[in-house]
């Protein structure tokens, strides 16, 4: 719960999203050390949004059909830069400071521009991810086009109907690896390159031959400078919806050919639902995470083998490997698509 970790002046002011992402970033600067090493001016804020800031639309709206005066900071409550504001504010950071919307890939985007903004020199380091919250009408939407499973959500299983929603934060600290090393910082993981790339074809659905997903993760591996045989496994974006997961399925057999069936496509919304903006940086945490363990993560909930998606999902149970290097897929409504390549 994260009001547990506010007084209740600081909490009146946040919103549910806020609270996650203040907290989560806050954990992630103090674990990195960079705002005690840098300038605050050369440490910045790169936050992927999606639609938390409805609660407060909602609130809004109730007050006023209520016949009340609706308060003001509800409305400025809606704006999608008041998460890294909030950040910026509460840890004093002083460079760059943007949000990235586009649906259900933007902390994976908002993680690749933070890393463009260091790579480039115009920051020192950067917290990037995501945060996001819950709302009633978030929920309708989702309800309203039928992809909402009554039961955990079981990507890539016959079974499967649809997304659990999830919500929460997550961050990486990210800074150029000689300066990391310098002033003795302990490094988690990299991330090689990225690509963000649009499929200009339908709103909600995905481009259904898999060409346009298979197009993002080959740009990311090239941008990364990366060769497909080095992958060790991908994180998929899995949500579990029936159109979804065929595609990154036909992806897979895209990118990787013949090896296609020899590495692993995992879903973790399984275990952490689809927390919609911040799915992104959830999984690419959850990414470097189990690199460093030397794991690969299991697909919960498997509910039958599904004839099209016919690849290794290690629905079985998580395994044990030494891989260094896997992608972060995101492929959002809009064909607003992300991979990261990511390594230990």
């Amino acid at each position: 719960d994260p009001l547990s970790r506010f007084d209740r002046k600081s909490a009146a002011r946040l919103s549910r999203a806020d609270q996650f992402g203040v907290i989560a970033a806050g954990e992630a600067l103090k674990e990195s050390g960079v705002t005690e090493y840098y300038s605050p001016y050369d440490v910045g804020v790169s936050l992927g949004a999606g639609a938390a800031g409805m609660i407060q639309a909602e609130q809004w709206l109730s007050e006023t059909m209520a016949g009340k005066r609706a308060r003001p900071s509800l409305l400025r409550g809606i704006l999608p830069d008041r998460t890294s504001t909030a950040i910026a504010t509460q840890y004093g950071l002083g460079g760059y400071q943007g949000t990235i919307t586009t649906a259900c890939s933007s902390s994976s985007t908002a993680i690749g521009w933070g890393a463009d903004l260091v790579a480039t020199g115009r920051l020192k380091a950067i917290v990037c991810g995501g945060s996001d919250a819950i709302s009633l009408l978030t929920y309708a939407g989702f309800n309203s086009l039928r992809v909402v499973d009554p039961e955990p959500c079981s990507p890539f299983s016959l079974a499967r109907k649809g997304i659990s929603l999830g919500e929460g934060a997550a961050f990486l600290v990210l800074e150029e690896e000689d300066e990391a090393k310098r002033r003795g910082a302990r490094i988690y993981g990299y991330i090689l390159g990225y690509a963000a790339t649009g499929e200009a074809y339908h709103m909600t659905a995905p481009e259904p031959s898999g060409a346009e997903a298979a197009r993002v993760m080959n740009a990311a591996l090239y941008y990364a400078g990366v060769a497909s045989h080095e992958v060790g496994w991908v994180n998929a974006h899995g949500t579990g919806t029936p159109l979804n997961d065929v595609v990154e399925t036909k992806a897979m057999k895209q990118v990787f050919g013949d090896r296609a069936a020899n590495v692993p496509l995992v879903s973790t919304k399984g275990l952490t639902g689809h927390c919609l903006g911040a799915a992104g940086a959830i999984e690419a945490v959850a990414t470097v995470v189990a690199l460093n363990a030397e794991i690969i993560p299991q697909t919960l909930n498997f509910r039958g083998a599904d004839p099209e998606c016919d690849l290794d999902y290690c629905h079985a149970g998580k395994r044990e490997s030494a891989v260094p290097l896997a992608l972060s897929n995101s492929f959002a409504f809009g064909g607003n698509i992300t991979t990261l390549v990511v390594s230990r």
